[in-house]
């Protein structure tokens, strides 16, 4: 079970886009994609079959997910993330600093 997420509101913690927030795309490996975060430009070849235009396209490129931190939306401040195993045999995880479960 990942720390990171699709979908969850992350915080950078450090690089060139220190403390700025936005919500991960994807997750490939130890490595993430954060909306409108570490933004490159891409020269691409048209593909006719998938229906894709060629040019330059502005992508995400993906970020270390050691430089990334979960935001707790309670405090707005990044927060470290441990797991829990629930009475009914559940694992979810946690914030380390208040315990509340990120995922219910």
């Amino acid at each position: 079970m990942n720390r990171i997420r699709k979908g969850d509101q992350v915080i950078l913690i450090a690089g060139k886009n220190k403390g700025q927030k936005g919500e991960v795309l994807r997750v490939i490996g130890d490595r993430v994609a954060v909306q409108n975060i570490n933004l490159v430009k891409r020269h691409t070849k048209p593909n006719p079959q998938a229906n894709q235009p060629g040019g330059i396209i502005e992508r995400e490129a993906p970020i270390h997910i050691s430089n990334v931190m979960l935001l707790n939306p309670a405090t707005g401040k990044g927060e470290r993330v441990g797991f829990k195993v629930l009475e009914d045999g559940r694992k979810v995880r946690v914030f380390r600093s208040s315990g509340e479960a990120i995922d219910a």
